[in-house]
């Protein structure tokens, strides 16, 4: 009895200790707000315990850190005690005759640290990404072999003395203004006067406008212009059946053009006769490339679902020609149609098979543009939809817009509540842990469910009523759209719904409809999307209504519109449209939505860094000059035009916390500073940039002659805090934020397309690039923050031998994909001390030496990434006989930075790289590059330029005259 007693006092204490802490944390939470993201150092809970008592200052705050997911170390050691509390009293009932209590208690602790020890050394952690997948990509994409030319008279207007250019930097803002009839008072300089306008660094923007134009040209030089653009191609044309990826030759000519124009010379086209002449060749092409504000643009296309959702907002709020003009409603639909499949679908992106994800929303943009239904391309669109089941079958994205434009009832799409938000930000499933690019889509889509919003006009718009008989196999007013909730086309299925995750619909959808809760959910709904209201406005301005992609870009502004009665012309409204060309790239194949609003710091960090490696910067010093004032102002919130912008003011530690958001001031962002989300390989890359330039001798003359500006040290130390704030618990990096949440989200994971979005994982590129930009800062500032600097250097090295697969590889998250992860790999255990006779190097080493084709070269494409297996026939479609430039190069990268002794081998990816090299530096465009989500291709274009480049340079460093010989 008194055991009894006793099991049943350890269990009402082990509750009682475990709500206490709760509840403590939670009244903790603010308190000190000011340590929001602060980790301790250490390895583990307990070092962060022991050093969270014993440092000598405070670190990180008492109760719960929205910015790191977790609670105070101390708070989670007193829930594990509860814990083994809890144990003790199980056991104490189970065992109660065979040990003393003392002696039991001992028993309790020990099991409990054995089960988290057995654990730990059992599970791949949660950023192992695992594989290969057991089901493969089943099919591949296949299109009719026509070359279709983009109407002449849209291009370039002979009688108006027009034609289309991509503006950059102040040029695209001033062309923005002058769209919307403001004058430069509204932000021409990134400042604006008035509620209405530009905000944010113009350095980085790239838009594409019709302007003025006049021919100063010779047909000769216009023909050798055009030539080069065109990278091996025979004409300016377009075919998918060759190869779906645009080679970017609009871009091209206008800047080899504007290259000319201003005295540059074109490069010699005899061909190369050693490495380093390759090497510096393909930099005088590139530097042809690079715009006046100092980044390299480019085409970064590719998905198919993005683009349809711009369209079905326009057409939602009124068709506004200062979101969609005239022409650029043309030169969408263009696109739409030559990247159309041979079977009458679309794929999810350019190289995928068709599926209903792609092709419903392709093709009801199409019909939206002004396509009749009746025309043969859009017989054949139909006809697939009607054969795999109509629209009830495409994914939840697709459904949404559906909604959205009134071709679908909302109880055809499962339930997004938007009061989730209204959870105590420490509860164990909340939006605020989500990985921010999935939270920023949902939230938008929490309001616009929530609120119920459809097309005003969709009940009497004729044509909106002939899609609701074009998208179904059944009446539509027969159709139980309840019960199509849970529908999608096998072909759209990549990550299925798991189990709980439709049970937890199924219970929201009760929640929706039944009648005697209406009240009480209608109560909390409205403060729900009082909430999201509240943070979609947030985010708007913290991003200069940039947004942090384009699914939310359009939502939020889908959004404002509802917030704003349906007003197209109230202020916010204005704001949103001005943003959205920062999202459109116009290429030979027409006008796409981009993945983001450019990869332009991106491209341009790698770039600077591929040309020291070839020992060039100060042989073009123009370019390495431009490079450091663009990524002088592209740093985030660094400079007087950012901090003078809105988001300067949400970078207080009450505002971050308030809305999820990590540190920002300090960091690089993928794209442009006025975004202002920044990354942790971003960072470390442009860091890393910024490192190389400063042992350019031209560079630091200027900067003390007073021609550039300085990035003084106190900015270098801000973003090495970005860094050293945004490491995980595992000793990896995330992107955007630490991981905030737990494995086991993705068994909620409602989007059946994509895989791992719900959580920040750790990632081998992230990590790379952190890591070595931490070891580079460190080469120069030995005395910052030292101890934490190495500790986090080390902790980097272990998580990347913890991804290791077993065949010596690296799963790449962000490209495509092992060549890739492989370079990550590698270089990252080298710069933070292994060396290149250590088995995982050697292991990787010989990985990659087994992909290595006949013809010196390697080759992989998306499917790697999908399959999480390596693609060996990957580059037969866009590639030259399975090996791929992009490929070979990272390859090269990874081999070289190694020493790999096989020199036979690397002289072979050498040679093969400047057989493929065309005769004026550049290479052709060959298959996709980039990869996101898992199964998502994107376009890089700067790539095939770029890391040929940075091939060539490191291999030539590394073994010199051994692979200077060329065949």
């Amino acid at each position: 009895m008194l055991e009894d007693l006793s099991a049943s006092m350890a269990a009402k204490a082990s509750l009682t200790l475990f709500l206490v802490s709760l509840m403590t944390a939670h009244m903790l939470t603010p308190f000190p707000i000011q340590k929001l993201g602060k980790r301790p150092l250490g390895k583990g809970l307990w070092s962060y315990t022991f050093n969270q008592v014993f440092s000598s200052t405070i670190t990180g705050m008492w109760g719960y850190d929205s910015s790191l997911g977790s609670f105070n170390p101390i708070i989670r050691v007193l829930f594990h005690l509860s814990l083994v509390i809890m144990l003790y009293a199980v056991l104490l009932k189970s065992v109660q005759n065979h040990l003393e209590q003392d002696a039991l208690a001992i028993v309790s602790l020990l099991v409990y640290a054995l089960f988290f020890f057995i654990w730990d050394c059992l599970s791949l952690g949660v950023s192992h990404p695992g594989g290969p997948r057991e089901h493969k990509i089943p099919r591949k994409p296949e299109w009719n072999n026509i070359t279709s030319q983009i109407d002449p008279q849209i291009l370039f207007n002979a009688e108006e003395g027009t034609k289309w250019r991509c503006a950059v930097s102040t040029d695209s803002h001033r062309a923005t203004l002058q769209a919307f009839n403001l004058s430069k008072e509204h932000g021409e300089n990134g400042i604006k006067a008035t509620s209405i306008g530009m905000s944010g660094e113009p350095a980085g923007r790239q838009i594409w406008t019709k302007d003025s134009f006049e021919n100063k040209l010779d047909w000769n030089t216009i023909y050798k212009i055009q030539e080069m653009a065109r990278a091996g191609r025979t004409d300016g044309g377009f075919n998918p059946a060759k190869n779906p990826n645009a080679g970017d030759i609009l871009f091209r000519e206008q800047m080899i053009t504007n290259h000319v124009l201003n005295g540059g010379t074109l490069p010699s086209t005899e061909k190369a006769t050693t490495v380093k002449e390759a090497a510096k060749k393909a930099v005088h092409f590139y530097s042809m490339l690079q715009t006046e504000d100092g980044h390299w643009a480019g085409d970064y296309g590719g998905p198919h679902f993005l683009m349809p959702g711009l369209i079905i907002a326009w057409y939602v709020m009124g068709k506004p020609s200062k979101m969609i003009n005239e022409d650029q409603a043309k030169l969408m639909a263009h696109y739409l149609r030559v990247h159309q499949q041979a079977d009458g679908g679309w794929g999810t992106h350019i190289e995928s098979p068709s599926t209903m994800f792609g092709t419903v929303l392709c093709y009801v943009s199409l019909r939206l543009l002004g396509d009749d239904a009746t025309l043969p391309h859009m017989k054949e669109g139909h006809t697939f939809i009607q054969k795999e089941g109509g629209a009830v079958m495409t994914s939840s994205w697709a459904k949404f817009w559906l909604c959205l434009l009134g071709c679908m009832e909302w109880e055809g799409h499962n339930s997004v509540p938007p009061e989730m938000w209204l959870l105590p930000n420490w509860f164990p499933f909340h939006p605020g842990r989500l990985w921010c690019h999935c939270r920023m889509v949902y939230l938008p889509m929490g309001y616009l469910y929530g609120a119920r919003f459809v097309y005003q006009d969709a009940a009497t718009d004729t044509l909106i009523q002939d899609l609701r008989k074009e998208l179904y196999c059944s009446d539509y007013q027969s159709i139980d759209w309840n019960s199509t909730r849970h529908l999608v086309a096998d072909m759209d299925n990549y990550s299925p719904v798991p189990f709980f995750m439709e049970f937890a619909q199924n219970f929201l959808a009760f929640y929706e409809s039944f009648p005697l809760i209406q009240p009480i959910k209608n109560y909390i709904r409205k403060k729900g999307l009082a909430f999201c209201k509240d943070y979609m406005a947030a985010e708007d301005l913290q991003t200069n209504f940039i947004d942090i992609g384009p699914v939310n870009k359009v939502l939020n502004m889908v959004s404002a519109f509802h917030a704003a009665g349906n007003n197209v012309e109230h202020d916010t409204i204005q704001n949103h449209m001005m943003r959205i060309p920062d999202y459109l790239w116009l290429a030979e194949d027409g006008m796409k939505m981009q993945g983001y609003n450019g990869s332009q710091c991106w491209d341009t960090s790698f770039a600077i860094q591929a040309i020291y490696e070839c020992e060039l910067l100060d042989e073009f010093p123009d370019l390495s000059k431009k490079v450091w004032a663009y990524l002088e102002r592209t740093q985030i919130l660094s400079t007087e035009v950012s901090q003078a912008s809105p988001a300067f003011e949400y970078e207080s530690v009450e505002n971050r916390n308030k809305y999820y958001r990590h540190v920002s001031k300090g960091g690089w962002p993928f794209s442009t500073s006025a975004h202002g989300w920044p990354i942790s390989d971003c960072t470390g890359e442009g860091l890393k940039g910024v490192c190389v330039l400063l042992k350019s001798t031209k560079v630091m003359d200027a900067i003390k002659k007073g021609e550039l500006l300085d990035i003084n040290r106190t900015r270098l130390e801000e973003a090495v805090n970005v860094i050293l704030t945004l490491q995980n618990e595992d000793g990896g990096w995330a992107t955007y934020e630490n991981n905030r949440g737990f494995g086991w989200y993705e068994q909620l994971n409602p989007s059946e397309v994509f895989g791992d979005i719900m959580i920040d994982y750790s990632y081998a590129e992230c990590s790379m690039a952190s890591l070595t930009a931490l070891c580079a800062f460190h080469e120069i500032y030995p005395d910052h923050r030292t101890e934490e600097v190495k500790h986090s250097i080390q902790l980097g090295r272990y998580f990347f031998e913890s991804i290791q697969r077993s065949d010596g590889s690296w799963y790449g998250s962000w490209a495509c994909c092992f060549c890739y992860a492989c370079w990550f790999g590698i270089e990252g255990l080298i710069r933070s001390g292994d060396t290149p006779d250590s088995p995982s190097i050697k292991k990787c080493c010989k990985f990659l030496l087994s992909k290595q084709r006949a013809n010196g070269g390697w080759g992989e494409d998306f499917t790697s990434c999908y399959d999480k297996d390596y693609a060996e026939s990957g580059m037969d479609s866009y590639g030259d006989d399975g090996s791929g430039v992009v490929s070979t190069a990272w390859a090269l990268l990874a081999l070289s930075e190694a020493k790999c002794d096989d020199v036979e081998a690397v002289k072979r990816g050498i040679q093969y790289l400047i057989k493929r090299q065309l005769p004026c530096g550049d290479w052709p465009q060959e298959g996709i590059s980039g990869v996101f989500n898992r199964a998502c291709g994107i376009t890089y274009t700067a790539y095939r330029n770029v890391f040929p480049i940075w091939a060539l340079g490191r291999c030539h460093e590394v073994y010199g005259d051994a692979i200077d010989e060329l065949e």
